[in-house]
């Protein structure tokens, strides 16, 4: 089991942020206040959060569990709705798929008898699937608006040849789900030889048997590529609609933000 890092060892180790803040004041880059503080906002979040963790593993498992999945799906939500403004309805929508998501990854975890039902396990591995979730859904919806921006006359090419909607962002679509794929194919395919991943490297540490803690680790990549697989898609699908007014005209991405 890894030793208890002391409070000592945390605080020396914030002299290393010196070292980006000085090389953004070398370089010029500017970015010496955002480090600082996304520095102090994330060492605050986790200390919180450990807290918080701490209170909802002493609650039954019916009460602490969809309280903190609750609390995760409505920040991921409000973040990657950021990326869709403009959009109707992006944030219901986006929430409303956290929710499948987890529920279809949960019901595979319980129902095959992966995890137990505990808050231990359940908020760790749902959290993991939510921000992935959230960064694919982010990024389907940024990439989206550019590239209905990009591709404005080929889609209007395409109506006015006769095309629906569908049939003219098809190609488009295809690109948007396959962009958010790659990465976790990609990730796949290098697991476990360029670095450990972050689930198996916790429980090594904490004096877990490699082959139990590979076994959690292929769980969580696979639930975690099926779950940014199907939220990208879903978003995109669920979203493109509304770059179209009632006359199945495309919009222009200003009539979209504004």
């Amino acid at each position: 089991m890894a030793p208890e890092i002391s409070t000592t060892s945390m605080l020396f180790l914030l002299v290393f942020i010196l070292i980006p803040i000085s090389l953004s004041y070398f370089y010029s880059l500017q970015l010496g206040g955002s480090i600082t503080w996304s520095s102090i906002r994330g060492v605050a979040q986790l200390f919180l959060i450990g807290y918080l963790l701490t209170f909802l593993f002493e609650l039954p498992p019916n009460q602490g569990i969809p309280i903190m999945l609750a609390v995760m799906m409505t920040v991921a939500s409000f973040h990657a709705a950021k990326k869709g403004n403009g959009i109707p309805n992006v944030l219901a929508l986006i929430f409303v798929i956290f929710v499948a998501v987890e529920v279809l990854v949960l019901s595979m975890w319980i129902g095959f008898g992966m995890i137990d039902f505990t808050a231990e396990q359940v908020i760790p591995m749902s959290g993991m699937v939510i921000g992935n979730s959230m960064v694919a859904i982010g990024l389907a919806l940024e990439r989206l608006k550019n590239e209905f921006k990009e591709n404005h006359d080929r889609i209007l090419a395409a109506l006015s040849l006769g095309a629906n909607p569908q049939e003219a962002t098809q190609p488009i679509i295809r690109k948007i789900v396959r962009a958010a794929m790659i990465p976790n194919v990609d990730g796949l395919k290098t697991i476990g030889l360029v670095q450990l991943p972050g689930m198996m490297t916790g429980l090594i540490l904490a004096g877990v048997s490699p082959i139990v803690a590979i076994r959690y680790q292929i769980v969580i990549s696979i639930s975690i590529f099926v779950a940014v697989s199907l939220s990208a898609m879903l978003i995109t699908l669920l979203v493109y609609r509304f770059f179209f007014n009632d006359k199945m005209q495309v919009k222009r991405i200003s009539e979209i933000d504004t």
